[in-house]
């Protein structure tokens, strides 16, 4: 990811972004020489800088009559505003209704990173097993969060490249080409799809049984298949 868009992920505008990296190379600034050193306009300048020491990214020091700016380090940046996100995290779940997240149907994800996050979501929500059928590159994104099933102790099979290893876990070596992805957890949902367009990707969710019960037995299938290839 660019080191601007990530920035902006915090909050921060484009020109908050760039001016705070220029405060870490730097250490003070005051507004013009940050304007000078950026390209942006001055008055476009000092309302960014204003806004970094409004969203935490940026201390003011008082030097008689000159203003600098100081960024605050990025490490402690980052956790203040994950912190403060889980504190509002809790805040939101005590005041939103309640619902129930077992739809009766078949949910289409669209774009790579909504489907990884609902591959680690499911995951780690899992509360007794979980199939999982990917190349290497697949598994990997999801490589946390199985470790911690394993470490859970919940039966995890592993059907992917013979490179991937997962302490704790049955894995199943074979050859995968595609991006394609199948997830089974506890014997209720399935997650089934490819990751070859990027942002065009789309999966399939469920947890409508007989769509379980054919994964299921194309999982099964396709493991009896590897054993009697090693054979």
């Amino acid at each position: 990811m660019d080191l601007i868009e990530g920035l902006t992920k915090f909050n921060l505008t484009k020109q908050e972004a760039t001016l705070y990296v220029q405060l870490l190379k730097a250490g003070t600034l005051t507004g013009y020489e940050a304007a000078k050193q950026t390209g942006i306009s001055r008055s476009n300048t000092y309302t960014a800088l204003a806004g970094l020491v409004e969203k935490g990214a940026a201390y003011v020091l008082e030097e008689g009559k000159v203003t600098r700016y100081t960024p605050v380090a990025p490490e402690e940046f980052c956790a203040n505003k994950i912190r403060r996100l889980g504190e509002i995290k809790q805040d939101i779940l005590q005041q939103l209704p309640t619902y129930n997240t077992t739809v009766d149907g078949y949910i289409t994800i669209k774009g790579e990173q909504e489907i990884v996050d609902k591959l680690r979501n499911t995951v780690a929500q899992a509360k007794e097993r979980i199939y999982v059928s990917g190349n290497g590159r697949v598994l990997e994104l999801l490589r946390g969060e199985l470790s911690q099933a394993v470490a859970k102790g919940l039966k995890v099979v592993v059907i992917g490249d013979r490179s991937f290893h997962l302490p704790g876990a049955v894995c199943y070596g074979t050859s995968k080409q595609t991006e394609q992805i199948r997830l089974i957890a506890d014997s209720r949902t399935v997650l089934t799809g490819d990751l070859e367009d990027a942002k065009d990707s789309s999966c399939l969710y469920s947890c409508k049984r007989n769509l379980v019960d054919l994964f299921k037995e194309a999982l099964k299938n396709e493991i009896e298949l590897i054993k009697l290839t090693e054979r």
